[in-house]
């Protein structure tokens, strides 16, 4: 159901270098884009996260209620994620934890402000 979704950076080679170990970790990479977009997954047919300058040059604000979450795989790695997103210059936005019996997330937010969810999701 979802092709990808964007999120606004203020500076690429920084976002870059933040998204590019970060996803590596869930063996995510680089896909394609160009100078002011730039698209990571796994395959060009799953699910993809997009971060750009944004089209109309204005600044690059995070949106209030905006987050993006991102599968861990397991409670391990969720704690991985988190754990390399702080060490990479994110900031802790909910340290890892069980929320709901189904649900066990952490949140930070990305040296831009924008909000990502590590989670694992057992239903039933």
């Amino acid at each position: 159901m979802l092709g990808y979704a964007t999120i606004g950076v203020r500076d690429m080679d920084k976002a870059v270098a933040f998204y590019d170990a970060l996803l590596a970790e869930i063996g995510a990479k680089q896909l394609f884009g160009m100078d002011r977009i730039k698209f990571y997954g796994s395959s060009p047919d799953g699910a993809m996260l997009a971060i750009c300058i944004p089209y109309n040059e204005d600044e690059a604000n995070c949106g209030n209620g905006n987050m993006i979450a991102i599968p861990g795989g397991s409670r391990e790695g969720v704690d991985k994620l988190y754990a390399k997103a702080i060490e990479l210059g994110a900031t802790c936005d909910g340290e890892p934890g069980e929320r709901m019996p189904v649900f066990y997330g952490s949140y930070v937010r990305d040296p831009d402000g924008n909000k990502l969810c590590f989670f694992e999701m057992k239903m039933g």
